[in-house]
């Protein structure tokens, strides 16, 4: 019988009775003509009573909008130790005896950083054992219905539900997920433990929600620490491990930042130094000299002195503090790597996730898995008969999907050849436009535009369209044949999509960077012998300042574009959506908005949430890392990202989204993989940045061997760059190219001068000295650094010694009394 709406607040965790606590929500409505569903529906409550869950329905006449009906279930003491036991659930068997390291000396200086001890150690700290139902006095149970955490409990419910049968006739239909697609139900969660903005008025509920949003999704927290073992007991490893390795990520960019903003300080302070920009912007020498046509037909003789304002901008990132710190950015890499390896090992221990993987491997089969695969046969470990995919069907469906992936990034790449042949078209365009350009006359932006930068720009905004179109379209398809694959487990599940995620991401983002940074202005030919694409359009010079700072430009449009985007569509999107689902509701008394109902209308966080919050910040890693010579600034930019990222996802999490079901997780998965093989591609890119890209060498060369006069200086570094061509025998008219050629009438006019083979031999002894440097110092720091720490190491020896010892005595206590209660029973015979 539905409850009195009146007699008691709604806004609460507990069945009517007021003792039971409500551990997931199952939402429906009942339609006039499904009766397919209401049989559905009725076997499998059936069966989930057989399990021993308890069940209460609230009717539809008590909901909000007198449809939904709401069923609330309750796991009870037996059940919880019954799965505890089944799913190798650790659980305190005895306070940690191990002395907490001395007091850090100047400790004091962290402390406005610091959260309140009962927010940041929400639990006291234990030595833990794997639970076994047998022996339940073993552990420390003082109260059996709250031994167990609301996550640990929604857990196991859900691992109820995801393999309970729902039909009489054909017992692989089975599990919440099949229910949820064909609209058996609306919906399936678990319950926040209050609203966030107050504190529950039970006094037994913890109202852990409320303490998550005061001192961690707040903005006004952004200073401070992460809660980390708070947000694991309210919302399970998984979530946990995440905001751990955003938190890291965050702290260590710090670092970067810091040292990539002196090196943009030192452009600025040695501006004036920039001998070869001030020939370029004199009138004399930059203005005198006159360059040959950048396009065919459209484009006229320009110049020198028209591209002053980019040479000095280029000079801003293309100087000697670039070079240290493409080297700095080499190892940081390697430090962030390796000191969150130690914060995981240590994370691993505190959360109980040692030996994690292989207990879970054969426990978290997917359900579709167990579905799809009608072949069995023996597992030779735990002699059961099991699921399996034959070899053949297993071999069909990885080369279909392999195809699929190389399909899109053809498409990708195909994208940015329409790009690049756009930039070459419209390039001679923007030309003819700017030359009596109404763009000169305005004073201070008249200057920077130049047909390279608007051509660069409107390029960098199109590449970005395309990318986020393709990107849209791809995370279907690639859902779509990671689902075809079958993967056994979750972990496998997540692994294959990481993969083809990653794989198209990595080229979708990263290939017009490229493209910029080591094909432009590389296979142009020369006056009277220009390379052309297709046969149609004259292939693209870099400008005099070099291409550095179009590589610049096209690393901040996509850079800040996306993470520009990506929080208003993280942010944003669901505060609408709810906004928009709970205006009914918002005009009722807190007592008839039940908890349920409040949860009902937040936005579900889907299976693969934390699967795109990833990839969006490797993709970010990568950005800082691959490209970081080219823009210093990136890491800066980067961490005003991340510390607002932190905080946005935070109150997402708090906010926004119903209650995830809580899930373990030992590490960040295939993503740590996928972070070390950028870190060793970036030392490469880097250094054929510095090398290719920038103008380093080429100056360095001319400094020390090819300089005018005794003394190594810049001057006369510009006209020894440039090339000459004779445009007509009569008159005699010249113009000059960028290039390192023999000018016309020398026998060997238009071939290579010694000069370009020296600078090519330097750019590739630097690109080899830099790579060994780097990866020298990376493996030595990798080998020095342990990736568990020394204390992590005692505490879980510690562990392990103690589990047999408890173990043991407890046994003999056990045989004690069995051997008394025998004496006295054989006692009371003989009597």
């Amino acid at each position: 019988v539905p409850g009195n709406k009146q007699q008691q607040s709604k806004d609460s965790v507990y069945f009517r009775d007021g003792i039971r606590r409500i551990d997931f929500i199952l939402s429906y409505i009942d339609d006039k003509d499904g009766e397919k569903k209401q049989d559905r529906r009725k076997e499998f409550e059936a069966n989930l009573q057989k399990v021993g869950l308890e069940l209460e329905t609230e009717d539809k006449s008590e909901s909000e909008d007198g449809r939904t009906y709401f069923l609330k279930i309750h796991v009870p003491w037996e059940v919880l130790a019954t799965y505890a036991d089944v799913l190798k659930i650790k659980v305190p068997f005895k306070a940690n005896d191990i002395p907490d390291k001395k007091d850090v000396p100047l400790s004091w200086l962290c402390t406005p950083y610091r959260l309140p001890e009962h927010v940041m150690q929400p639990e006291p700290d234990y030595f833990t054992a794997t639970f076994d139902k047998s022996k339940t006095d073993f552990f420390l149970i003082e109260d059996k219905e709250t031994f167990f955490p609301p996550s640990t409990r929604n857990r196991i419910v859900y691992y109820i539900l995801s393999r309970c049968p729902y039909s009489k006739e054909d017992k692989d239909k089975k599990g919440i997920k099949r229910l949820l697609n064909n609209g058996t139900y609306a919906a399936a969660f678990p319950l926040h433990d209050c609203r966030y903005w107050t504190r529950s008025r039970d006094a037994n509920c913890e109202s852990e929600r409320y303490s998550l949003y005061k001192y961690w999704a707040r903005f006004s927290s952004f200073y401070k620490e992460q809660p980390l073992n708070l947000i694991r007991k309210y919302y399970g490893e998984k979530i946990g491990i995440y905001f751990a390795w955003l938190g890291f990520y965050t702290e260590m960019l710090s670092y970067a930042a810091v040292v990539g903003l002196l090196c943009f300080i030192y452009g600025v302070a040695t501006f004036d130094e920039n001998v070869w920009s001030k020939e370029i912007c004199n009138d004399t020498i930059g203005g005198q000299i006159v360059m040959c046509p950048l396009c065919d037909k459209k484009c006229g003789y320009w110049k020198l002195s028209t591209t002053c304002s980019s040479s000095w901008q280029s000079y801003l990132f293309d100087n000697t503090a670039t070079v240290f710190f493409a080297i700095f950015m080499g190892i940081w890499v390697t430090l962030f790597l390796e000191f969150w390896k130690r914060r995981q090992a240590r994370l691993e221990y505190e959360w109980d996730l040692v030996d994690f993987e292989e207990e879970q491997q054969q426990l978290q089969l997917r359900p579709e898995y167990e579905t799809k695969c009608t072949h069995r046969r023996l597992n030779r470990v735990t002699q059961e008969m099991e699921p399996y995919l034959p070899l053949t069907s297993k071999c069909a469906r990885s080369v279909l999907s392999g195809a699929t992936v190389l399909f899109w990034i053809s498409l990708i790449i195909a994208c940015i050849i329409g790009v690049i042949a756009y930039r070459l078209a419209v390039f001679a365009a923007f030309a003819s436009i700017m030359k009596d350009s109404p763009t000169n006359k305005l004073d201070v932006v008249g200057t920077l535009i130049t047909p390279q930068f608007a051509t660069s720009v409107t390029a960098s905004c199109i590449n970005f369209v395309i990318i986020m179109i393709l990107n849209f379209l791809y995370e279907r398809v690639a859902i779509k044949i990671t689902d075809m694959e079958v993967p056994k487990t979750h972990v496998e599940y997540e692994n294959k999509l990481t993969v083809k995620m990653f794989l198209f991401q990595f080229v979708n983002y990263y290939s017009s960077c490229f493209y910029v940074a080591f094909f432009k202005g590389k296979f142009v030919g020369y006056p009277g012998d220009y390379a052309y694409m297709f046969g149609k359009w004259r292939n693209e010079e870099c400008e005099p300042g070099g291409c550095l700072i179009e590589l610049t430009t096209q690393l901040v449009i996509v850079m800040v574009g996306k993470q520009v985007w990506g929080n208003i569509q993280e942010a944003l999107v669901p505060w609408l959506r709810n906004w928009w689902v709970s205006r009914s509701a918002r005009n009722h008394p807190e007592s008839l908005y039940s908890r349920w109902e409040q949860d009902h209308d937040l936005q579900t966080f889907s299976q693969l949430g934390l699967f795109y919050e990833y990839l969006e910040m490797v993709i970010q890693f990568g950005f800082i890392t691959l490209f970081v010579a080219s823009f210093p600034l990136a890491p800066l930019l980067a961490l005003m990202n991340n510390i607002l990222e932190v905080r946005v996802d935070a109150w997402k999490f708090t906010t926004q989204f119903r209650r995830p079901v809580a899930a373990k997780a030992h590490s960040i998965g295939a993503w740590d993989e996928i972070l070390n093989m950028i870190a060793v591609f970036s030392v490469v890119t880097n250094a054929f940045i510095v090398s290719f890209t920038s103008d380093m060498i080429p100056r360095l060369v001319y400094k020390y061997a090819y300089h005018l006069g005794t003394e190594s200086t810049m001057e006369g570094y510009i006209n020894n760059s440039l090339s000459i061509f004779n445009i007509s025998e009569i008159p005699v008219l010249l113009c000059m190219y960028r290039d390192y050629r023999y000018p016309p009438g020398h026998e060997k006019q238009y071939t290579h001068t010694m000069q370009f083979w020296h600078i090519l031999a330097a750019k590739l002894a630097f690109i080899i000295i830099m790579e060994h440097v780097v990866f020298v110092v990376k493996f030595f720091v990798a080998w020095l650094i342990p990736d568990v720490p020394s204390d992590v190491k005692a505490r879980t020896k510690r562990e392990h010694y103690l589990i047999q010892e408890y173990l043991h005595d407890y046994e003999l206590e056990k045989l004690k009394i069995q051997k008394q209660t025998l004496l006295k029973a054989k006692v009371a015979l003989a009597i």
